[in-house]
């Protein structure tokens, strides 16, 4: 059983109707994650994509699984392979698929079975403006999304970009799961600060699972 007055074991905090955070929840797996997250990025590198606007993003990205999520001058979209080389996106470890998994039925959402996982690197500086996550087919599937490396500010608002927004710390091996009532509420990534952390150097990476396609 839990100890959950122990500063070690993982705990459930609940940010709000549908939306929880799992903090510590992936901390004990994280070496294994980073071996995971280099052997996909080996496969396709890191990239900063440029969005519809024609601006570079400061967040570098990667994905792995049946589909992954990137943006160009097109728009943004889920497609099978990386418009940037044409080549289909790495499978999506089983480990991840698993964690998950796990998270999302510990959250309320059971049978949660993502078929992309993108995956964000951050450098000091780098941030993710306030958006909503809907370019999913199904939006009563969850967002999982793991923390690993330097802690970051997050961003939880509302239903509208201008509402109000809760500004929490994650850090390393936090996970948040959010859907239902809360599947399209904006959200994002404060500026990040610099600092270098044991596993990861100078980097924070974030693992965020969907469901791209029914």
């Amino acid at each position: 059983m839990l100890d959950l007055f122990s500063e070690e074991a993982p705990w459930a905090e609940p940010l709000a109707e549908g939306a929880v955070i799992l903090r510590r929840r992936a901390r004990e797996h994280a070496g294994e994650l980073m071996r995971l997250v280099e052997e996909v990025s080996a496969r396709n590198p890191f990239h900063h994509r440029i969005t519809p606007g024609g601006h570079r993003m400061s967040v570098a990205m990667t994905n792995c699984g049946d589909f992954g999520w990137s943006t160009d001058s097109r728009g943004y979209q889920y497609s099978e392979r990386d418009n940037a080389s044409g080549l289909r996106w790495p499978a999506m470890p089983d480990r991840f698929r698993q964690l998950a998994r796990e998270c999302a039925d510990e959250a309320g959402f059971a049978q949660f079975n993502p078929d992309a996982c993108l995956i964000n690197r951050y450098e000091p500086g780098a941030k993710l403006t306030l958006h909503q996550d809907k370019d999913e087919q199904d939006l009563k599937q969850p967002i999982v999304s793991v923390s690993l490396g330097l802690p970051a500010v997050f961003q939880f608002g509302g239903f509208d970009r201008g509402d109000a927004t809760q500004r929490v710390l994650l850090e390393h091996g936090d996970i948040v799961v959010w859907g239902g009532p809360s599947r399209l509420r904006f959200h994002g990534i404060l500026p990040l600060k610099p600092g270098i952390h044991p596993l990861t150097g100078a980097f924070r990476y974030n693992l965020t699972f969907r469901r791209a396609f029914r």
